[in-house]
């Protein structure tokens, strides 16, 4: 009852630490884009192969009906078979990222050492320490048990990963 009660009290005081501790204010660095060549061709009126030639800058990384999703501008150029400018290309893009391969702590359970005596047998177990993550994208159970962990955290893996990856993106910029 006396670890039950200090239990609770230090998660009490952990939880006012976070909900009363100091607030951090950040200023948001300007923005900057990280700028990605792309080329391309398609068919052209004349039957020819014209050209694209253009970059898309990426501003930000968010995520999009618990999709990770690059925020950026495709700009660039088309040009037909003989050279001549067709047109010009400048457009928002959310592109959504490929599957993330990630892992989602299902359960950790750690259990001190056991002595038991069953009948004159005497059996000692040391500490034993059992994990459980499924893998998201490795099979239907991972991507269910993922998708359910990711229920209760509401993406905050997902919307970690957008945020780190815009920090990178201002820091390259």
């Amino acid at each position: 009852m006396k670890k039950r009660l200090v239990s609770i009290a230090l998660l009490v005081a952990v939880m006012t630490a976070f909900a009363f501790g100091p607030m951090v204010s950040v200023q948001a660095a300007p923005r900057a884009a990280l700028s990605v060549p792309v080329t391309g061709t398609f068919t052209d009126a004349l039957g020819g192969t014209g050209t694209f030639v253009g970059s898309v800058n990426l501003t930000r990384f968010t995520v999009v009906n618990g999709v990770l999703t690059a925020i950026g501008t495709l700009t660039g150029t088309l040009t037909d078979s003989l050279g001549n400018v067709l047109g010009t290309v400048n457009q928002s893009i959310a592109l959504p990222v490929g599957n993330i391969s990630a892992t989602c702590e299902i359960l950790h359970l750690e259990l001190g050492p056991l002595d038991l005596n069953l009948l004159g047998l005497m059996v000692h177990l040391d500490k034993i320490v059992l994990d459980i993550t499924a893998q998201q994208g490795g099979g239907l159970l991972g991507d269910l048990l993922c998708s359910l962990a990711n229920l209760l955290n509401g993406n905050a893996a997902l919307n970690a990963i957008a945020r780190l990856l815009t920090n990178i993106l201002r820091i390259l910029g």
